[in-house]
């Protein structure tokens, strides 16, 4: 792993759909009012995927294992710095535990379709969710 390593997002599968906040509507905020996914930027000399694990805990209460993460693969962002997709798949049944963090205006779950093709959602995470789902560059984390 580099150096340049910037932050993590997650794919977080509740059944069969994705666990998506939609963010604040602040002037200035990337992405303002657009569907996101859990993550962020690292904080000291976190890893990756401690930074996704961190950030879910932090925006949707859930506290995930390591080992409950199945892929995961870097990408290299709009200003060359890299960034980490990875996935992991919760049972349905893990909704009832979620709770909204401090960030965002609401969570809900959306169907992997729906996703990506919604006009409202962060665009560099359908590619990233399409690579995953046809199984592409499975890395080592």
């Amino acid at each position: 792993m580099t150096t340049d390593v910037m932050g993590a997002k997650l794919a977080l599968f509740l059944g069969d759909a994705l666990a998506v906040i939609l963010r604040d509507d602040k002037p200035g905020l990337l992405w303002a009012n657009h569907w996101d996914l859990p993550g962020g930027g690292l904080e000291g000399d976190e890893t990756p995927l401690s930074c996704a694990l961190r950030e879910t805990q932090e925006e949707l209460s859930l506290v995930l294992r390591r080992e409950q993460v199945s892929w995961g693969r870097p990408y290299i962002n709009s200003i060359g710095r890299t960034v980490w997709f990875f996935a992991a798949h919760l049972p349905f049944e893990t909704r009832a535990q979620v709770r909204l963090g401090d960030e965002g205006q609401r969570w809900a779950t959306m169907g992997v379709e729906a996703f990506l093709s919604h006009d409202q959602v962060v665009p560099q995470f359908k590619p990233r969710l399409r690579d995953y789902l046809s199984g592409r560059g499975t890395e080592t984390f």
